[in-house]
């Protein structure tokens, strides 16, 4: 494992009262995958991460980092990691193959090597083009791409990403899914925080579902959503809804029924059907009612998401505290 905590805990003082910004975090992470820590802005991702870091010292608890002990060997975490924050780090007066440079130089390289280094890590991520113009004349794509770049430059085993794609657009948050992809590709394990629902399913091998310093969820993505409840099938029917429902309902794929009142305008009632697979219960429902000669007047078809898992674990809605 590339990183195991246990009981991570960090508590902050603020107008003499003590503040759990993390309390008592279990994780772990293996070598080659992407790890997401998913949760709304203040529930602890930036201080977890800021921890496995070493750039502030946890509460309580234990946590090694590429085999190293937090507690009694930071240097060695810092030389097996890299770690890209939230405002990045670049400056405007200077290339981007210089600050590549000056990066591998602190890393001990020597200015051929880091040359070297730095002319592989700037064709990676497409900035070749870019390379010898100053950095304030980038665009915000092009400078979370130089902040990723000079996260590798050491070619570290783990690159923490702290909300890699905050205030990109959606063209520039697309390409910056497939760098971190590709750093995966290429043997570099990737621990991301998030507060993006489609960020975490479409990145993440695994993730953990952060609320108030606590991990309320961990798994794949997959698997998490499957948790909840399975697919629903929404379907619509104009008539003999009690028939339609009690029929629907005896399926032993089905594993709830929820009906609502119909329409007054339309006479239309849609039942919510909860079923383990949507893609092979709906064809049989579909039988079902034609076979009794009750037509259905829409189908919908529902997978769970990140949101709903979120939803089930701290009954809110991520998606509505995002916006």
């Amino acid at each position: 494992m590339l990183i195991e905590t246990k009981g991570l805990k960090k508590v902050f003082k603020s107008r003499g009262k003590e503040v759990e910004a993390v309390r008592g975090v279990d994780l772990s992470v293996k070598e080659g995958e992407i790890f997401g820590l998913l949760g709304p802005n203040g529930a602890g991702k930036t201080t977890t991460m800021r921890m496995l870091s070493t750039l502030i010292e946890p509460s309580e608890g234990h946590a090694s980092v590429c085999g190293h002990d937090l507690a009694s060997d930071q240097a060695g975490v810092r030389r097996d990691i890299g770690y890209v924050g939230q405002e990045g780090g670049t400056w405007g007066e200077v290339t981007a193959r210089e600050e590549l440079i000056m990066q591998g130089r602190l890393y001990g390289m020597s200015k051929k090597t880091a040359a070297r280094r730095a002319a592989t890590v700037l064709e990676a991520f497409q900035l070749t083009e870019f390379a010898d113009r100053n950095i304030k004349t980038y665009s915000g794509g092009q400078k979370r791409r130089l902040d990723i770049s000079l996260g590798i430059m050491h070619e570290p085993k783990l690159l923490f990403l702290d909300e890699p794609t905050t205030g990109l657009d959606p063209q520039s948050r697309a390409h910056m899914w497939d760098e971190v992809r590709a750093l995966r590709e290429r043997g570099t394990a990737v621990f991301l925080t998030t507060h993006y629902l489609d960020e975490a399913d479409a990145l993440c091998d695994r993730l953990a579902i952060i609320d108030h310093g606590e991990i309320v969820a961990e798994g794949t993505p997959t698997a998490l959503k499957k948790e909840v409840a399975g697919d629903v099938v929404a379907i619509g029917v104009n008539e003999r809804h009690d028939e339609a429902r009690a029929m629907l309902d005896a399926k032993d794929f089905v594993r709830e029924v929820e009906a609502g009142e119909p329409d007054p305008a339309t006479g239309t009632a849609v039942m919510r059907l909860y079923v383990d697979d949507g893609s092979t219960a709906l064809p049989e429902l579909l039988r079902a009612l034609d076979g009794a000669g009750i037509a259905a007047a829409s189908i919908e078809l529902h997978r769970p998401s990140l949101d709903d898992v979120f939803l089930k674990q701290t009954g809110r809605s991520l998606r509505e505290e995002e916006s």
